[in-house]
C-alpha cells in the first residue's frame, strides 16, 4: 500500500498549533463552566507504564471486559512518525493524540496513517478485544474472549473507520501507553472537563524488566534512541541509560501523584506493582476494577486463571504476546538468569527506584539465586495510592 510521508518538521507545527486552540478554548470555556458541571458518561483509564513492564498484560485485563473499549499504545504512530526527535518533545504529540482517543475521535491518526487504512494499519489492533467484535468486526461477540491469532485472520480488512464507531458505543475507553515520562505532562488531561480521566501507574521490578527487555534488544532499539534524544539513531541499551531514564520517570510520577499532589488527583491514581498482580491475581484485578468502575465478570475469571497457571515463563519469541505461562515464575526469572554483575549495575542505576517501590535490593549472588528471599517487600496500606498523601494540618 501506497503511503504518504509527512515531514516530522509539518506535523510538529500542526499539532503545536492545534495545542494551543485546544488550550485556549478550555480556558475560555473553564471560566464559564459551573462547579457542577458533572462528569462526561464515558469513565477514561490510562495505564501509565513501561517497555516489558506487564503492561501488555494488564491491558488486556480491561481489554477483554465487555464494556471496555481498548488501545494498546497509540502514541507508537507519533514516535514513529517524529522519530528523530526526542521524548520531551514528542510528549505533546503524544497527549493530544490520547486526548482525541479517549474521545474517540479519531481523525487524530490522519497525520500519522495513509489516508486510505484498515483496521489492521492500527498499532497492535489485535490486541483489543473491542475491534474483534462488534460492531467494528461481526465474527465476535462482546462477551468472547478473543485470540490475537483469531482476530487477525478475520478482523483486520474492515475499514478504519469502525475504530471510531466502535470507541463511541462503550462506557470505558482504556489507553495503555508506555510514553509519557512525567505525570504533571498530563495534567492538562486531569483538568480537561470533557474527561473522566483515571491512572493506573503499573511498575515491576527494574532487574526483571531488564531480563525482560533482553529478549526485545532489536524490537526497542528505535525507542531507545528516542528517549536518549539520539536524533534518529536506533541503539542498543548495553549501559543501561535508558533503564537509568525509566527508573527515574517512575520515581517523579509515584513522588509526583503521593507527595502533596494537587486536589484533581484525589481518588484518581493508584499504583500497581507487577509482581502483587502475579501473585494474588484476582485481589489486586478486583482493586484495579474497582478503581475503573467495573465488575469482574465469572468468564473473565476463569480466562484470569488459565493465563497465570499456564507452564514456565515463557518463549523468547513471545516477548509481546499474552500466552498462558506461570506468572509468579516470570516474574523471578531474573534472579536465576541474569549474573550478578548485572544485577549490581542495575541496581547501581535504579537504586532509588526499586527503594521506593517496595524492592529489596541484593548484595551477594547467593541472596540473589536464594529464592525462598522475598525481595517484593510487603505493600503498606494504601502506599500506592492518592490517599497515601495526608497533609498536616
Amino acid at each position: 500500500m501506497a503511503r504518504i510521508r509527512i515531514p516530522s518538521t509539518i506535523v510538529i507545527i500542526f499539532v503545536t498549533v492545534q495545542t494551543g486552540f485546544l488550550l485556549f478554548m478550555y480556558a475560555r470555556y473553564s471560566s464559564f463552566m459551573p462547579q457542577s458541571e458533572e462528569k462526561p458518561s464515558q469513565v477514561h483509564i490510562l495505564i501509565l507504564s513501561s517497555w516489558r513492564s506487564g503492561s501488555s498484560f494488564v491491558g488486556q485485563l480491561f481489554s477483554q471486559h465487555p464494556s471496555v473499549f481498548y488501545l494498546m499504545e497509540p502514541a507508537w504512530h507519533v514516535w514513529v512518525t517524529m522519530y528523530q526527535n526526542s521524548a520531551k518533545v514528542l510528549h505533546m504529540a503524544v497527549r493530544d493524540l490520547v486526548r482525541s482517543v479517549f474521545l474517540c475521535d479519531m481523525s487524530v491518526f490522519d497525520a500519522y496513517m495513509p489516508w486510505k487504512r484498515n483496521l489492521s494499519d492500527l498499532f497492535q489492533w489485535a490486541a483489543s478485544r473491542a475491534l474483534c467484535s462488534a460492531p467494528a468486526c461481526d465474527s465476535f461477540q462482546r462477551t468472547d474472549i478473543t485470540s490475537e491469532l483469531a482476530c487477525k485472520t478475520l478482523c483486520g480488512r474492515y475499514p478504519f473507520s469502525k475504530v471510531e464507531e466502535a470507541c463511541k458505543t462503550y462506557s470505558h475507553v482504556v489507553i495503555k501507553e508506555v510514553r509519557f515520562f512525567d505525570l504533571k505532562v498530563l495534567y492538562p488531561l486531569l483538568t480537561d472537563p470533557s474527561l473522566n480521566l483515571k491512572i493506573i501507574h503499573l511498575v515491576r521490578d527494574p532487574r526483571a524488566v531488564v531480563k525482560s527487555r533482553e529478549q526485545s534488544v532489536k524490537a526497542l532499539a528505535r525507542d531507545n534512541g528516542i528517549v536518549l534524544s539520539t536524533n534518529g539513531t536506533k541503539v542498543e541499551d548495553s549501559k543501561y541509560k535508558v533503564m537509568q531514564e525509566v527508573c527515574r520517570s517512575h520515581v517523579q510520577i509515584y513522588e509526583t501523584a503521593t507527595l502533596k499532589p494537587p486536589n484533581f488527583l484525589k481518588d484518581r491514581y493508584l499504583m500497581v506493582r507487577f509482581e502483587d498482580l502475579v501473585r494474588d491475581p484476582l485481589s489486586e484485578i478486583s482493586e484495579m476494577y474497582k478503581f475503573a468502575d467495573l465488575s469482574l465478570t465469572p468468564r473473565l475469571k476463569s480466562w484470569i486463571y488459565n493465563i497465570t497457571h499456564g507452564q514456565g515463563p515463557g518463549k523468547k519469541k513471545e516477548a509481546f504476546k499474552i500466552t498462558s505461562r506461570d506468572a509468579v515464575s516470570v516474574s523471578q526469572a531474573w534472579r536465576n538468569v541474569l549474573s550478578f554483575q548485572k544485577v549490581k549495575k542495575i541496581q547501581e542505576v535504579c537504586k532509588g527506584a526499586i527503594n521506593i517501590l517496595g524492592y529489596q535490593l541484593v548484595d551477594s549472588e547467593k541472596e540473589q539465586r536464594d529464592l525462598t528471599l522475598d525481595l517484593v517487600l510487603p505493600r503498606r496500606q494504601n502506599q500506592f495510592s492518592w490517599s497515601s498523601f495526608n497533609p498536616k494540618n
